[in-house]
């Protein structure tokens, strides 16, 4: 995802994919607030421009990102705005959702990130979200093909590690009995840790570590692990949603025992 430059001052990134669904469902998937929290963080949409945008990204509204909404298209087209999104004196940051649809039940969702600068101080930032982007895509195309309108409930924890990371994420998957999993391969955490079972739709590579599961325990659902180096530490997230009638009450049940269990293993990051 470079950042590219025009002769306006503007800068932008920008990233897409391909998905299942008509644009309506994808429009729902991705423009309102019970869709963007089956795949993405807990969020809020005013469906409207002038509307506000609220994604939860941890705890405390210090982790909140708030947008102002500046054009409203449906299904076609949606932009925002974030103003010092990255912290104080940073640039405002527009975002910019389009749906275009494909021949055979598909759409192309693109996301343009712009801001204008005249320093190349945020840049690095900003190609920093091609990984961040293209994790959460291959989410929002699982959840469009196999878990599409139905309810979520989702809920993430979190440990950390000092590194180096492939120590840390063994300290997590070895335990979780999840080490050396292989895509299309069926599996299950190990007794004593609570249940995930299902197919693993991707392992990433060891320098980037991350491992995303289709779920069908503890209910229809997905599973998303992953190690985050910052600040010098490395981070473990494991991001679940949860799909369909059972979804809320086995989030219920199995939130307390992943943060019990996360704590007793990485204290200091839980």
């Amino acid at each position: 995802m470079p950042v590219r430059k025009d002769a306006s001052g503007r800068r932008y990134v920008q990233a897409e994919v391909e998905v299942p669904g008509s644009p309506e469902e994808v429009w729902a998937a991705i423009a309102t607030g019970p869709g963007i929290s089956s795949w993405f963080v807990p969020t809020e949409v005013e469906e409207r421009e002038g509307g506000t945008t609220v994604s939860h990204f941890g705890p405390g509204s210090s982790m909140d990102s708030v947008a102002k909404i500046t054009a409203w298209d449906p299904p076609r087209r949606f932009s925002a705005e974030s103003p010092e999104d990255m912290g104080p004196g940073t640039p405002t940051v527009a975002t910019e959702w389009i749906v275009e649809a494909k021949s055979g039940s598909t759409c192309v969702v693109r996301v343009v990130h712009s801001w204008f600068a005249s320093t190349d101080d945020w840049d690095k930032q900003f190609e920093g979200h091609e990984m961040g982007w293209a994790a959460f895509f291959r989410l929002l195309r699982l959840y469009l093909a196999h878990f599409r309108g139905q309810p979520c409930a989702p809920f993430q924890v979190m440990g950390a590690g000092p590194g180096p990371v492939p120590e840390t994420w063994n300290a997590l998957v070895g335990p979780l009995g999840l080490a050396g999993a292989a895509e299309g391969q069926r599996v299950s955490t190990a007794a004593g840790a609570p249940r995930l079972a299902g197919v693993a739709e991707r392992v990433g590579p060891s320098e980037y570590p991350d491992l995303l599961l289709r779920l069908d325990e503890p209910a229809p659902g997905i599973a998303h692990l992953f190690a985050l180096p910052m600040a010098g530490q490395v981070f473990l997230p494991i991001r679940v949603y949860l799909y369909g009638e059972g979804a809320k009450a086995a989030a219920a049940r199995d939130e307390p025992a992943w943060q019990a269990w996360m704590a007793e293993r990485f204290p200091a990051g839980a």
